[in-house]
């Protein structure tokens, strides 16, 4: 095998020095001396066209060659290799050649410019400024609707294949709230949460003026979340956000470069500040001895651990299957039969579109998730056994009205009225308060003639007779938000944190 004199790959791809920085230090010496690539090639024996390769980083030269034209050139060896570039003009060139060859400058399918001497430095200074922009909007991760629910659909059956039960972030959650001081037996307190930010470095400050746009704001810099002012004395749902926001740094988020990936994000934190403010090892434990009492009911767990009725239920889904040995499923539904958030491990019929999507979709009309709607006292749960084609399912329903969800975010077409919904598998209701109920109903879903298809004697009469006027749905409309962040407002979050970031008379 002859033996290997010179290496040609890419510029910058970890397995040794940087060839362009490299290449513009050799170039940028040579021409300080005055010297062309032919006087340069005679002084260390190479040909000016493999120096030429060699300054465009095109080629990686033999630590011998190094030595020639450090010595050529009147510089330590150490000195070519360095990772700065020589001037302001050089480090231009060398993003203007990164860019172009990377596969977003590719996908472009223009021709690259070639950065010499001629190109005038404005010139310069605007083709690199334009592939930064470039990139910095491929960064923000803008997704289509259609991209986004598949990504969801496939967080959902994920979630739905491991029981919706996380045991790393379980053990992970634990460990933190025992050390930020909570004893089990009871809800975890404002000071416990408190405690826990703490012991990561940061204090959790309310502020009411958090940017809309925002949920909660955590300034890395200074150490502190910043989150909205409660409307109730003690609102429990800020909790929930304080520990959302420290799930970011317990997890080791980076800023997501997807829709997908700011998705999955979003579930882990939900699931983690889920996880402390139940910690497994008390919660599980009350839900084992109601269920040797045959008396398991999602109001008390949500009272017991002080939680929303919807976090209650979320938090069930985590722990029911995993250490209840319970399968089971979770609706979020409108007033108008539209499925907002679902969860099933136990055969239950969601309905979907094409793309296994489900938000967004209507639910049967003789599902207890919407039965709950017609009752006239809405402040008790709602019991039904509903069967379909896939068996026999009880459900227990809670109704209520709220713009925002659990976590303090717009429900979208979830919002004004919507039901919670807890069921599980007829053979698993002897476990749970309310499977005495006598309402029963048959659904048929997704057969169309259940509940979808109008009588056919009211058809006949009013198809050709009736104009209605649609209610339109303005979010078909839109776009999703841009941003790594999306729909976060950059502007409103820095101008925020420049207002409340300490100033150096605070110490």
């Amino acid at each position: 095998m002859a033996p290997r004199t010179t290496t040609e790959r890419p510029a910058g791809d970890g397995a040794g020095p940087d060839l362009l920085t490299l290449g513009r230090r050799i170039r940028h010496l040579r021409t300080a001396r005055g010297l062309t690539l032919d006087a340069l090639g005679e002084r260390v024996g190479s040909a000016p066209s493999l120096l030429s390769l060699v300054e465009n980083g095109r080629r990686e030269p033999r630590l011998s060659l190094l030595r020639d034209l450090a010595e050529a050139l009147g510089v330590g060896v150490g000195d070519l290799l360095s990772d700065e570039a020589p001037d302001r003009r050089a480090e231009l060139e060398i993003a203007l050649e990164r860019a172009q060859r990377d596969r977003l400058f590719a996908e472009l399918g223009l021709p690259a410019v070639r950065p010499s001497q001629r190109l005038p430095l404005p010139v310069l200074e605007q083709l690199v400024g334009l592939h930064e922009e470039i990139a910095r909007r491929a960064e923000e991760a803008i997704a289509t609707p259609e991209e986004a629910r598949r990504a969801n659909t496939e967080l959902r059956l994920e979630r739905q294949a491991r029981g919706n039960y996380y045991g790393e972030m379980e053990d992970l959650a634990e460990d933190l709230i025992g050390r930020a001081g909570y004893a089990g037996g009871g809800a975890v307190t404002h000071r416990t949460v408190a405690r826990l930010a703490e012991s990561l470095g940061f204090t959790i400050l309310h502020v009411t003026d958090l940017p809309r746009s925002a949920r909660t704001v955590t300034d890395l810099r200074n150490g502190r979340i910043y989150l909205p002012q409660a409307s109730i004395p003690g609102g429990h749902g800020l909790r929930s956000l304080a520990l959302q926001a420290v799930a970011h740094r317990v997890l080791g988020h980076e800023r997501p470069r997807s829709y997908a990936e700011f998705l999955r994000q979003r579930v882990e934190i939900t699931y983690f500040a889920a996880a402390c403010l139940a910690p497994r090892s008390a919660a599980v434990a009350f839900l084992q001895a109601r269920k040797r009492e045959k008396d398991l009911a999602v109001e008390d767990f949500r009272d017991t651990f002080g939680l929303t009725h919807e976090a209650a239920a979320m938090r069930l889904t985590n722990l029911a299957t995993e250490h209840l040995g319970i399968p089971l499923h979770f609706l979020r539904v409108g007033d108008d039969g539209a499925l907002f958030r679902g969860y099933a491990n136990d055969g239950l019929p969601l309905p979907q579109d094409v793309t296994g999507a489900i938000e967004g979709q209507l639910v049967c009309r003789r599902w207890a998730a919407r039965e709950a709607f017609a009752r006239r006292d809405r402040a008790t749960e709602f019991y039904q056994y509903t069967d379909t084609p896939n068996g026999t399912y009880w459900d227990a329903v809670q109704t209520g009205t709220r713009g925002t969800d659990s976590a303090g975010t717009s429900a979208g077409f979830g919002a004004g009225a919507f039901s919670i919904t807890v069921g599980v598998p007829f053979a698993h209701a002897k476990w749970f308060r309310g499977r005495d109920t006598p309402v029963r109903r048959l659904s048929r879903c997704p057969d169309p003639a259940c509940c979808q298809r109008p009588p056919a004697s009211l058809a006949e009469r009013w198809a050709a007779g009736s104009w209605p006027s649609a209610r339109m749905h303005q979010q078909v409309l839109a776009a999703l938000p841009r941003g790594a962040f999306p729909g976060v407002d950059d502007t409103e979050v820095f101008a925020f944190l420049e207002r409340h970031a300490p100033r150096p008379e605070e110490g």
